[in-house]
């Protein structure tokens, strides 16, 4: 197993970014058409990525305006890498007047990686969108291929 690593410096302060991560209102604008979080240690992680896949997990660590970490995996039958089954830790790393966003997904198979690296760079594109000000519009992959 590898680790996928996904980075982008996004033109904002840890501390807005933040919320993005943690409130499941603004979590939604960027990741998810339903969303239920606790992010506190042992909190709740849920979010239906794409409209249509459930991922569920629990939250590990969260650091006010610098990480979370929290299980992940896709709730569904048989699916080879099941609810929480994998870690992704967010980091928000200040540099200057934007921050690097990180993440870091462990424990993924290795013939998952691939997939996954396409999502974090959909998703982390949101989340600069969001952040900015903008829509990033209903949470649908497929519309950007």
């Amino acid at each position: 197993m590898t680790d996928a690593v996904k980075e982008l410096l996004i033109k904002a302060a840890p501390a807005t970014i933040f919320p993005f991560l943690t409130d499941p209102e603004q979590f939604v604008k960027w990741m998810g058409t339903d969303v239920a979080l606790v992010a506190v240690p042992g909190g709740e992680f849920r979010a239906v990525c794409g409209g249509v896949n459930p991922a569920a997990g629990t939250f590990l660590e969260v650091v006010p305006n610098e990480k979370v970490v929290f299980t992940f995996g896709w709730d569904l039958p048989d699916h080879p890498i099941p609810a929480g089954s994998t870690t992704v830790e967010i980091t928000l790393i200040p540099e200057g007047d934007a921050t690097l966003v990180r993440v870091v997904h462990s424990g993924l198979p290795d013939d998952a990686i691939a997939d996954h690296l396409v999502g974090w760079n959909y998703y982390l594109g949101r989340l600069d969108t969001v952040v900015s000000g903008g829509d990033s519009g209903p949470d649908d992959p497929r519309s950007n291929q």
